[in-house]
């Protein structure tokens, strides 16, 4: 029983190793390993933080102008507006006035007020609010969250801090120091629209409305982009119909970028183009006109964005139309920078701290306890190994407050052993054999060690669910320690004192 024991603690051991640097055949393929496997915080390694503010006002306004069109579709009659929100203070005030309708059915989420015998104003409902304000800065957050990842950022964090009135969205990139492209890319709504092109095109949109006697036909919107064109409102196909982007170069020169709508998307979208061969569309990127061609065939579920001015700018547009459309824009409201020199010192003071530390408790623990104060270094070193192979594993980012983390767990995993001791030497006054001695002091410290550790975890559950990115990283380090610590103290310590109890004819315990 005690061999099998052994090949578990030597498995874990070699696994842990496994996990850390992988299988390398040199002393550089350490290193390169090493530095990959175990990944740097920003605070750490250097790199850039970014704050985002999403206006929320844009969302709603935007769905008090689709719930609009859709009264206005459904045939309700007289004349319908919104009052949109002007700024984040009272996003939560968006309205659609409805006058000279015979009445207003009830619309989900909203609340419908009779202002007079034919005048409605409907307003967004309590719950609809925080809903759809939820689901913003969700959205949002995953959008920005799928653009770094392909911008090859896959260390970077994002988060929501602060209340859900004024939420920010905070994402830190390590290693990344010149953040104006990625500021460019993260802040583009890319909200893409195949529209029909009615008229034009015109030298300005004044000269377009100015055409059209000073009023636009039903369903129909000027937009401007290499001169402006009279436009349907109604899109055929949304951002949101594109399952995936490419960039590359086209046979004739320039670069284009292709994309491939989903299926439900490109059933309507066959439908669409047959039945509008040689007439022309527009494809509006943000408002704004990028491409207006001709449709000179059936197409079904690729299309292409052509004339990009640059390999660049198409690998840009591609990047943000997989990423999908923010449903708000966002607002830049903080950049922090922290410089290399500054990580590097970070990992150097904390490295000290770390070595300084784990150092007096050795000279402590080997001092007062003797041999089992070797017993409890063995533990302490393997409680380390294996935590750090449980950082690679998972992907975990170490740092500042993750390496204090580590410090406080070891101080956790003497405590531990302090109490085994402790208990072990009560047995030995009351005249008990070693063995019998140490058998009873791991049982009986057994139950306060689960108990101070399973206080510890909950505790460190809490931070993690209500703390910021430093704060969980922290919490994360903390519990990985302690399944760690309960293993090592537990398991391994008792296996190394009945290692050396069964080696000897006389047991006896150095403690």
């Amino acid at each position: 029983m005690l061999k099998l024991k052994i090949l578990v603690i030597l498995a874990v051991t070699l696994i842990s190793i496994y996990f850390i640097i992988g299988i390398p055949r040199s002393g550089s393929e350490v290193e390169r390993n090493l530095r990959s496997n175990i990944r740097l915080g920003a605070d750490l390694r250097g790199g850039s933080q970014l704050t985002m503010q999403v206006h929320l006002q844009d969302a709603f306004n935007a769905e008090a102008q689709e719930t609009a069109t859709r009264l206005r579709a459904g045939g309700l009659g007289g004349t319908i507006t919104v009052e949109e929100a002007t700024s984040l203070s009272d996003a939560n005030r968006v309205a659609i006035h409805i006058t000279g309708a015979s009445g207003a059915e009830r619309v989900p989420g909203w609340a419908s007020q009779q202002l007079g015998p034919s005048e409605y104003r409907l307003s967004l409902e309590p719950a609809e609010v925080v809903r759809l304000r939820q689901e913003v800065l969700n959205q949002t957050l995953r959008v920005i969250e799928k653009k770094t990842n392909d911008l090859g950022l896959t260390e970077a964090t994002h988060q929501i801090v602060g209340a859900p009135e004024d939420a920010e969205i905070l994402v830190e990139m390590p290693g990344v120091d010149d953040t104006a492209r990625i500021k460019r890319l993260l802040g583009t709504a890319a909200v893409l629209e195949w529209l029909d092109v009615k008229d034009g095109p015109f030298p300005s949109c004044e000269a377009g409305l100015a055409a059209r006697g000073g009023v636009l036909p039903l369903n129909t919107r000027l937009v401007d982009g290499a001169g402006c064109y009279l436009l349907a409102r109604n899109p055929v196909i949304r951002g949101a119909d594109i399952r995936n982007a490419q960039s590359g170069e086209a046979p004739s020169g320039g670069w284009v970028t292709t994309f491939v709508l989903s299926q439900e998307a490109a059933k309507r979208f066959e439908s669409y183009t047959a039945a509008n061969i040689n007439n022309r569309a527009a494809i509006v990127l943000d408002g704004k006109i990028i491409s207006v061609a001709v449709i000179q065939n059936k197409i079904r579920d690729t299309g292409q964005i052509t004339n990009q001015p640059s390999m660049q700018d198409a690998s840009e547009l591609a990047l943000n139309l997989r990423a999908g459309s923010l449903p708000a824009s966002v607002e830049y409201v903080g950049e922090r920078t922290v410089g290399p020199s500054l990580g590097a010192d970070s990992v150097r003071q904390g490295m000290r701290a770390g070595v300084a530390g784990l150092a007096a408790v050795v000279t402590v623990m080997c001092t007062y306890y003797k041999g089992a104060g070797v017993n409890a270094t063995v533990a302490l070193a393997l409680n380390a190994l294996i935590l750090v192979a449980a950082l690679s594993y998972f992907g975990a980012v170490l740092t500042l407050p993750g390496i204090a983390g580590v410090i406080l767990t070891i101080g956790m995993a003497v405590d531990s052993n302090v109490l085994i001791f402790e208990r072990i030497r009560e047995e030995l006054r009351l005249g008990k054999a070693a063995v019998a001695a140490v058998n009873a002091g791991f049982s009986k410290a057994l139950s306060s060690i689960i108990d101070t550790h399973v206080t510890t975890v909950v505790a460190c559950g809490c931070l993690f669910l209500f703390g910021t990115g430093p704060v969980k990283g922290f919490a994360v380090t903390l519990v990985l320690g302690l399944v760690a610590n309960v293993f090592t103290s537990v398991f391994v310590s008792k296996v190394l004192f009945d290692w050396k109890l069964a080696r000897s004819r006389t047991p006896r315990l150095s403690i």
